[in-house]
């Protein structure tokens, strides 16, 4: 076979944003699915590359969004992670699932709170379906993880008020048993407190 048939080379083209290659390899009958040795779909290579037109091209020729690395990531899970809100739109419309999860056995929800994508979550939260109260392996909800790993900013009240406007249940503790509402008060993050009281549950 030659090599830019094989496996390897799909997985190089896809990683250096050859399309001639890639589309040669899918069209020879290459798996759109192929993984690099870490369990890296060609999608998931391409989505950490934030590479449009590559992750066009596979989910054209049906790449699975769901597809797992050895890490527990997939192209939907990185994406929410990311920030890539346009990426997540693409999956949504192509399979993604919201009983696959990460390492931490959560959602593509939870790290954007953590990390502040606002449009993200927007996103997510409002999505038809989506277990917007799904409990990770920590004990933490996507709206505890905004409130405890936040730093209660401009970003992270609106992400609080956007999980509460979607119908978010801001009674689910810690495992020590500590509200969200608790660790507002006690980390002085005043705007999202209000929001919290107004929004209980």
């Amino acid at each position: 076979m030659e090599m830019k048939t094989s496996p390897k080379s799909i997985v190089w083209g896809v990683q250096e944003n050859k399309i001639e290659v890639v589309v040669k390899a899918l069209e020879r009958g290459i798996d759109v699915n192929t993984q690099d040795e870490s369990g890296k779909s060609l999608l998931l290579i391409a989505t950490q590359a934030d590479n449009r037109a590559m992750v066009e091209l596979l989910l054209q020729h049906g790449a699975d969004v769901n597809l797992q690395d050895s890490h527990h990531d997939s192209a939907f899970l990185y994406a929410g992670a990311a920030g890539q809100r346009s990426f997540l739109q693409l999956f949504l419309k192509h399979g993604a699932r919201f009983d696959v999860y990460n390492r931490y056995n959560g959602t593509a929800l939870i790290p954007a709170c953590e990390r502040g994508h606002v449009e993200t979550v927007r996103l997510l939260a409002n999505t038809s379906g989506f277990p917007i109260d799904h409990v990770n392996r920590l004990g933490w909800t996507a709206l505890m993880e905004a409130v405890v790993l936040g730093d209660g900013g401009a970003r992270y009240i609106e992400i609080v008020q956007i999980l509460v406007d979607a119908g978010c249940d801001t009674l689910i503790s810690d495992k020590d048993g500590v509200f969200s509402l608790q660790h507002a008060k006690q980390l002085g993050y005043t705007e999202i407190v209000k929001i919290l009281q107004i929004g209980k549950n």
